[in-house]
């Protein structure tokens, strides 16, 4: 079977270097897992998750997040804040199933004895897929979220139609889950940046590639504007960071808010119904929550190294967004609503036309 092309594969030109996988599995440690749910006419959803340290850890790691617009939910984030600890697996899925994901979550944290304290608080966040899926049949079940959970794993991630971006739409083509990473060059310190996205968000005559105004030129099958620009967004993003440099809480919020700049190299803008919800966690100082002794010893960036880190967020989730653009199918839904992919040989064409293409 032919890989499906990446955004980079088109000769979409992306700043920076990316990891081996190009992926939030390049930080080391991480798995990322799906479960994803067609059935009939009108199931389009699923659920993914992500094990910061892996599956087998339940080491917390230092967490920071940040709403950009908060018509959307995160939940657990009152404890990040407080606490400054993530002290599991991140879950992502549609609006009306994040109950169900959190309690799973936690049914699967006991049953596993993988609880860090008595009590537990997940991260689940979500985006709505109520046009392509009936989320009012609350087809994800908890043996959906344990299938996740146990099937996560590291290496390359599959993109667009899979896990809780299984129903999503994306500047009204279909979105979904996309992945990237940057690495920094030695003299900033040889971190790694890692994104993961779930893409629901944005109009057709905003979308952005590459700096080209892809949305003006590629209009038709626009679900709703037929490419007009109603000054209107509705839809949502989640994005997830991860590295590995050491980083404390208050500096993952500050990298947390630029994802806000990645979301809108793409054309994103933030509306009024938007829930554009980011989190960033550290995998760096490991046995810091639940130290040996007294006191523990943490090492951190000082503010002055950060810059670096800044951008690799910005362009990381710049591309994963793309990514998920690229790598999603054609979806026929709810009400038999159909959402096309987007088009990859029009949006080359797009860019060549402002020298922005790639050659292969």
């Amino acid at each position: 079977m032919t890989p499906k092309p990446r955004a980079r594969d088109l000769g979409i030109p992306f700043e920076g270097t990316p990891g081996k996988f190009n992926a939030i599995t390049d930080v080391d440690g991480i798995e990322v897992g799906y479960a994803t749910v067609i059935k009939g006419h009108s199931a389009r959803t699923g659920v993914t998750i992500i094990h910061p340290r892996g599956k087998h850890s339940y080491d917390p790691v230092f967490a920071g997040w940040f709403p950009l617009n908060g018509n959307g939910e995160m939940t657990g984030t009152a404890w990040i804040d407080e606490g400054g600890f993530l002290e599991g697996p991140i879950g992502i899925t549609n609006t009306h199933n994040v109950g169900i994901v959190r309690d799973a979550i936690i049914h699967w944290q006991a049953r596993n004895n993988a609880l860090f304290q008595m009590w537990s608080c997940p991260v689940v966040a979500e985006t709505a897929d109520g046009w392509l899926n009936d989320m009012n049949g609350f087809h994800v079940k908890p043996g959906h979220v344990v299938t996740a959970l146990e099937t996560a794993q590291t290496g390359a991630l599959a993109e667009g139609n899979v896990g809780g971006g299984t129903g999503m739409i994306c500047y009204e083509y279909k979105g979904g889950t996309g992945t990237s990473s940057r690495l920094l060059p030695d003299k900033f310190g040889a971190y790694t940046i890692g994104v993961l996205v779930q893409a629901n968000f944005g109009r057709r005559s905003q979308l952005t590639v590459a700096g080209v105004p892809i949305g003006q030129h590629l209009t038709e099958d626009s679900v709703w504007t037929h490419g007009e620009n109603p000054f209107r967004e509705q839809g949502s993003i989640i994005i997830i960071i991860a590295t590995d440099a050491p980083l404390l809480p208050h500096q993952l919020k500050r990298l947390a808010k630029r994802a806000s700049l990645g979301l809108a190299r793409t054309g994103g803008m933030a509306g009024n119904g938007s829930g554009d919800i980011f989190l960033a966690f550290s995998t760096a100082n490991p046995g810091v929550a639940r130290p040996s002794t007294p006191q523990a010893d943490i090492k951190m960036l000082p503010n002055e190294s950060m810059d670096a880190l800044f951008w690799a967020t910005t362009y990381a989730t710049e591309e994963a967004i793309i990514n998920a653009l690229v790598a999603a199918e054609t979806m026929t839904g709810r009400n038999k609503l159909t959402v096309k992919s987007m088009p990859h040989e029009p949006l080359r064409q797009v860019l060549k036309q402002y020298n922005r293409l790639l050659e292969k």
